[in-house]
């Protein structure tokens, strides 16, 4: 049995279904918005993300405290041995792959890399879960509706299966909260250590 057959990814049968579903409908204004929502959160945009996020954190630390920045940075570097690692791992065909070019609508160029985990919604969820703590509640209501967004992107452009973005955004946020709680555990480490110098 393949991999792509199993429930815990094929949802027995709904994950090709709501794929197909979104990636249906095409329209030039709809089609162009969920290109550049992929654009934005690629994971190669990564310097103009954490240059904005440290530059608000430096202006504005209550708005956004350097510690957010710090697990959006070292969570970063865990996705990105992640994601590679496990999209070899797994090695499930993209949509265009498994369901062919009479079935699905790619949007700009076509990927043909293996497709789970997403790294763009592994990339989003990590932004959300790491710059969400202390932010007000604009600021989250707008990190987490593009984190959406872009998701949705990605079954617009005819990129990933819904199983490949819960996958990736799960990776994202898990790799967040490890490293959040990494770095609570140093700091309460190191913290006791220079009181008894």
């Amino acid at each position: 049995m393949n991999a792509s057959d199993l429930p815990v990814y094929d949802w027995w049968g709904l994950n090709q279904a709501i794929f197909l579903w979104v990636n249906g409908f095409h329209a030039p204004w709809w089609d162009a918005l969920m290109l550049a929502a992929t654009h934005a959160g690629s994971a190669g945009k990564f310097s103009y993300w954490i240059g904005a996020a440290l530059l608000l954190a430096l202006l504005r630390p209550a708005a956004l405290p350097l510690l957010n920045v710090t697990v959006f940075a070292g969570g970063f570097v865990a996705t990105g041995f992640l994601v590679p690692a496990l999209k070899a791992a797994f090695d499930l065909p993209r949509p265009l792959a498994a369901l062919g070019r009479d079935l699905v609508t790619v949007v700009g160029p076509a990927e043909h890399a293996a497709t789970f985990p997403s790294g763009h919604a592994a990339f989003v969820a990590l932004i959300c879960v790491a710059l969400s703590p202390g932010a007000p509640r604009s600021v989250k209501w707008v990190l987490w509706v593009f984190a959406a967004v872009v998701g949705l992107s990605r079954m617009v452009v005819g990129a990933h299966f819904p199983a490949d973005i819960l996958g990736g955004a799960i990776l994202g946020a898990g790799a967040a909260v490890v490293v959040r709680l990494l770095i609570q555990c140093m700091q309460r480490w190191l913290v006791p250590v220079g009181r008894s110098s």
